[in-house]
């Protein structure tokens, strides 16, 4: 028998945005880790966002100006489908922005870099972040932070120097970066020379293995240990400086107030998942994403974080679409949620899922929320069918999840005006968990002529009728 005694959940089923809902009835309540402050003397978010919106200015009129002249159709970046402007083109910015065609190159790069350019093809489009490039200061510091996430890319690497070497630069620079943060002021090149000896050694001695069983003869490799590091340091500070995150110049480096924030941040992602505040951070996707549910919304954001900041993110979109693809329509939901957090980095893989009728829904609401549609208008790209669509897999996660009353009241957020018309429209669209949703709902529901109607429905689409 059921319980009809109303008690306490989390499971929020608020229209327009059925797929949000589904952490479990049972929550406990943990501390919340205060919000962390950035060190002394950081400007605040809006004068950051100031300051990056200045050195992103000629990045910004670049993306404009595709806009208006790159569309679908119009011959503007190269046929070799990597983004690169014809020389054509270059020339036609430069005339009409009364820029240089060599500064036109450079202000395309930083826009492709910083999210305010997306090339698919011989085509180039506003980036999500230009749409909200004069309202929202927390999207222009989110390009700012990617571009200084590409700082490797913004400047040619030295060709006279092994790639391993520069590999090994690239990654020994968060130490350095680090460093610099906090010595909060000049710091002489010779002590960061010294610095990234130091790592560069720890590298390479993480890396060395003592194979067992005879070796055949080692092969003579160039003397990648032995080469100075002091030209590839200064190549590394010359690429932090042309982003804007350091200035470099008089033997000596100091961080922007943009570089010190945004290392900051980098430094407190890390804490984030070394705090995982439920353990979930070494999990895989489908139990971290079934943790989450017993959490409530903010908790498990703050879980979501701190599982993403400790692996590629490339290889956690995988995991999550991976987990979304199951059975369980509770953590098809949560794996949405935890893309919303990866914001702009998952957009061609969810792009690429559109396609497949168990995401489609779901994944048409995350482009929507991402391309700037309010969230409570998001539901509005969705087809009457892909809508009740969702309205069934919803339902799946609350009778699976949930609790009777829960059940009742999403029926409340169907799109249908009446319950017949809603339960013709649930049979036709085929959802794998029609009878199991109903027979639940009929189960569930107090009016009895109402749950007789929904039984039989669940017994037409049992029987193929």
């Amino acid at each position: 028998m059921t319980s009809r005694i109303p008690r306490d959940s989390r499971l929020r089923l608020v229209r327009p945005r059925p797929l949000a809902a589904a952490p479990s009835a049972v929550n406990q309540r943990r501390p919340r880790r205060p919000a962390p402050r950035p060190p002394e003397g950081t400007p605040a978010p809006a004068e950051l966002a100031r300051m990056a919106r200045s050195g992103l200015a000629d990045a910004a009129r670049i993306a404009r100006w595709a806009d208006g002249a790159l569309g679908p159709g119009r011959d503007g970046t190269g046929s070799d489908g990597k983004g690169t402007l014809s020389d054509e083109t270059a020339g036609r910015a430069a005339e009409e922005l009364g820029l240089t065609a060599v500064q036109v190159r450079a202000a395309w790069d930083t826009a492709r870099l910083a999210g305010l350019i997306e090339v698919h093809g011989d085509s180039a489009r506003p980036g999500w972040r230009l749409r909200a490039w004069n309202r929202d200061d927390s999207a222009v510091l989110r390009g700012w932070v990617a571009l200084f996430d590409a700082w490797s890319l913004a400047s040619p690497e030295p060709t006279d120097r092994e790639p391993a070497a520069v590999a090994e630069v690239v990654s020994a620079m968060p130490q350095v970066l680090s460093f610099l943060q906090l010595s909060a002021g000049p710091v002489p090149v010779e002590q960061l020379l010294d610095l990234l000896e130091q790592r560069v050694t720890e590298l390479r001695t993480e890396r060395c293995e003592i194979p067992y069983g005879p070796q055949p003869e080692p092969v003579e490799e160039p003397e990648t240990a032995d080469a100075p590091l002091a030209p590839l340091l200064d190549w590394a500070l010359r690429a932090l400086a042309s982003v804007g995150a350091l200035t470099y110049g008089d033997g000596q480096a100091t961080l922007t107030p943009l570089g010190s924030w945004a290392v900051w941040v980098k430094l407190e992602q890390i804490c984030v998942a070394a705090q995982s505040p439920a353990g979930n951070i070494e999990v895989a996707a489908e139990e971290m994403l079934r943790g989450c549910a017993q959490l409530r919304p903010n908790a498990a954001r703050a879980e979501y974080r701190a599982w993403l900041a400790a692996r590629p993110v490339g290889s956690a979109v995988t995991e999550l679409l991976g987990a979304a693809r199951g059975d369980d329509a509770l953590l098809r939901g949560l794996a949405f949620e935890a893309l919303r957090v990866v914001g702009a980095p998952a957009e061609p893989d969810v792009r690429s899922v559109a396609d497949e009728p168990t995401l489609r829904p779901y994944a048409l609401l995350w482009l929507a929320e991402h391309d700037g549609i309010d969230p409570e208008d998001a539901h509005e790209v969705l087809t009457r069918e892909e809508a009740t669509w969702l309205w069934v897999d919803t339902a799946a996660a609350v009778a699976d999840h949930g609790e009777a009353p829960m059940l009742v009241r999403h029926l409340e957020s169907a799109l249908q005006p009446t319950v017949p018309r809603l339960l013709d429209e649930v049979r036709a669209v085929g959802h794998p968990r029609t009878v199991q949703v109903l027979v639940a709902l009929a189960a569930a529901h107090p009016d009895p002529a109402l749950a007789k109607a929904v039984r039989r429905a669940a017994f037409q689409v049992h029987t193929g009728g």
